[in-house]
C-alpha cells in the first residue's frame, strides 16, 4: 500500500528529526530513518558544546539564534546547557590562527598562559603564548534535546520510521516516489536530511550536484589520577583544532580533532589518529594517558564551503536540502530548523533569521 503525506523527511538525526518537529503542526509529516535507532551515525555520537563565536561568520549567526532556545523552556523544561566556558590555547606559531578566530567575535577574553592554567589546572604554562577564554560556553546535553524534538514531532503527529532505508526517488509530475524495502511513499516534497548520505540521495533525485563529504571525528574517554576533579574545568582546545577535551562525569574526553574525509558508513576509529591526538593533548598538559575506558567515532558531513545547505533544489523541483551542517547539527538545530519549516511552508520567515544574506549564504543555489 503506497501512503501518502505532504512532506517526507529523509534521515532521522538531529536535522530530519527536529524539522519534523517544526513542520509536523501545520502539515502531514513522515520521517525514515534508515537504521534501526534514531541519530545513529552522528547525533547519538556527539559531545556538543555550544560555542557562539565557533565557525564560519555565518555558523556564527545560526548559533547564536540558537542559544536562547537551548537555554530555555521552548524544547525542553529546564533547557539542555549547563555552563562549561571554553578555553583555546594558543602557540608561538599559531598566531594566524588566533587573529582568524577573533575576526568577528564577540564576548572572547585573551588572557595569558597562567590565567588559563587557573581555570584548568592540568594546563602547562610553557607551551603557550596566550589563551583565549568563552565564558559563554556551555554542554549541550545532546540526548535530552534530541529526545525533546522526537517527543514534539510525535506529539504533533509526525510518523517516524526506522529501520527504513530509501531504495528508490523517483519523480512523475510533482509527486515524489519513495520506496523502502517494505513501503512505498508519495509526496509533493522531500527533505535531504540523510546526513553523510546526502550526496548519493542527492544523486537519485537527479538534483543539483552538490558535493556533501562526510568526515570522521574521533574521542576517547580517559580516567584521571584520583583527586582530580574535572567538573569545574572549562573545555580545552588548540585554536587551531588539532585537538581538544572536556570533562564528562570526572572523566575526560579527549579528540585528535580529526576531520579526514570518508565514504558514508557506521565510522570506527583510527587508532593512529587517535593516539596522535592523545599525544599532543598530553604535551599540553601534564596528564599522562595510561588507560583509555572507551573510544569511537562519528560522521560531520561539509558542503564546499563549510556552511549548510538549506532550500529547495533549483532544479528538482520539491526537493529540499537540509545537509552539510559540518558538526554544528546540535548547536544550530533550533534556527536551522525554524527556518527550513519556514521556506517550506511558505510562512513569513521569522525576524530574526530573515536576513537577507543569511537565507542566501544557505541556499543550495550559491554552488550552481
Amino acid at each position: 500500500m503506497t501512503k501518502t503525506c505532504d512532506i517526507v523527511i529523509i534521515g532521522g538525526g538531529i536535522a530530519g528529526i527536529s524539522l519534523a518537529a517544526r513542520c509536523a503542526p501545520m502539515m502531514s509529516v513522515t520521517c525514515l530513518e534508515r537504521e534501526t535507532s534514531l541519530g545513529y551515525h552522528s547525533t547519538s555520537r556527539s559531545a556538543a558544546v555550544y560555542i557562539p563565536n565557533y565557525g564560519t561568520a555565518l555558523l556564527r549567526r545560526l548559533i547564536g539564534m540558537s542559544g536562547d532556545v537551548l537555554a530555555g523552556d521552548a524544547i525542553v523544561d529546564g533547557g539542555v546547557t549547563s555552563h562549561r566556558g571554553e578555553l583555546a590555547l594558543v602557540t608561538e606559531a599559531e598566531a594566524d590562527a588566533l587573529a582568524a578566530y577573533m575576526d568577528g567575535s564577540t564576548g572572547l577574553a585573551e588572557i595569558t598562559p597562567h590565567e588559563a592554567q587557573e581555570l584548568c589546572p592540568i594546563l602547562r604554562t610553557e607551551p603557550f603564548v596566550s589563551a583565549v577564554y568563552e565564558a559563554s560556553a556551555a554542554d549541550i546535553d545532546v540526548d535530552k534535546l534530541f529526545q525533546g524534538f522526537i517527543r514534539m514531532a510525535r506529539q504533533a503527529g509526525a510518523d517516524i520510521h526506522t529501520g527504513q532505508e530509501v531504495l528508490s526517488l523517483t519523480k512523475t509530475g510533482s509527486t515524489w516516489r519513495i520506496e523502502t524495502k517494505t513501503d512505498r511513499f508519495e509526496t509533493p516534497i522531500v527533505v535531504n536530511a540523510a546526513g553523510a548520505w546526502a550526496g548519493e540521495l542527492a544523486m537519485h533525485a537527479k538534483a543539483s550536484p552538490i558535493t556533501i563529504t562526510p568526515c570522521r571525528r574521533s574521542a576517547a574517554m580517559i580516567p584521571l589520577a584520583d583527586g582530580l576533579d574535572p567538573s569545574p574545568w572549562p573545555m580545552i582546545a588548540s585554536i587551531s583544532e588539532a585537538w581538544y577535551a572536556k570533562p564528562d562525569a570526572g572523566r575526560l574526553m579527549v579528540s585528535p580533532a580529526d576531520q579526514d574525509p570518508i565514504a558514508p558508513c557506521d565510522a570506527w576509529v583510527d587508532d593512529m589518529v587517535l593516539a596522535e591526538g592523545i599525544d599532543r593533548f598530553e604535551k599540553a598538559t601534564t596528564v599522562t594517558v595510561t588507560r583509555v575506558e572507551q573510544q569511537w567515532a562519528g560522521l560531520r558531513s561539509f558542503a564546499p564551503d563549510h556552511d549548510p545547505v538549506v532550500g529547495f533544489d533549483p532544479v528538482a523541483t520539491g526537493f529540499f536540502w537540509l545537509a552539510g551542517q559540518g558538526g554544528n547539527g546540535i548547536q544550530t538545530a533550533p534556527a536551522l530548523s525554524q527556518l527550513a519549516a519556514d521556506l517550506i511552508t511558505g510562512a513569513a520567515v521569522q525576524d530574526a533569521v530573515s536576513d537577507v544574506d543569511l537565507i542566501s549564504g544557505l541556499l543550495p543555489e550559491r554552488f550552481i
